[in-house]
């Protein structure tokens, strides 16, 4: 099924703002670090515009992103991630904000899901409480 491009740069976006919280990293960081303006960086993770192949291959090289993840959400984030825990991580997270009728940005909800996924990978326990928290720490 063809996917629109801004469907295509939504998802895109959303993926980057994982994978720049993943590896602790603010958005101006980051897209120094890639070698694009902030404001640019900004536009990519909000889904505005499409990521330059350059920057792209800069963050896979720099930070061992899988640039199949980023571009079309296959493989994993880094080749050493639990892809299915990430899956499930992200439909929790989806059905936590419908059961409680909450919108979230997507860059705010890869912060989240970067928190609940090193939760996991630390082998801690994600309660309720724990969401609810990075919820309120993330909304506007």
């Amino acid at each position: 099924m063809r996917q629109d491009a801004k469907s295509v740069f939504i998802a895109m976006g959303a993926r980057l703002a994982i994978a720049r919280n993943e590896v602790g990293l603010k958005q101006t960081a980051m897209a120094e670090a890639i070698g694009v303006s902030h404001r640019a960086y900004h536009s990519y993770e909000k889904g505005q515009r499409g990521l330059p192949v350059e920057a792209l291959v800069a963050m896979s090289d720099r930070f061992e992103v899988d640039a199949a993840w980023i571009l079309l959400g296959t493989q994993t984030v880094r080749a050493s991630h639990d892809f299915e825990a990430l899956k499930q991580i992200e439909t929790s997270l989806d059905q936590h904000l419908n059961e409680e009728n909450m919108k979230i940005k997507s860059e705010k909800r890869g912060a989240i899901v970067a928190r609940w996924y090193q939760s996991h990978l630390e082998g801690r326990e994600v309660r309720d409480d724990d969401v609810h928290t990075w919820i309120e720490l993330v909304r506007d």
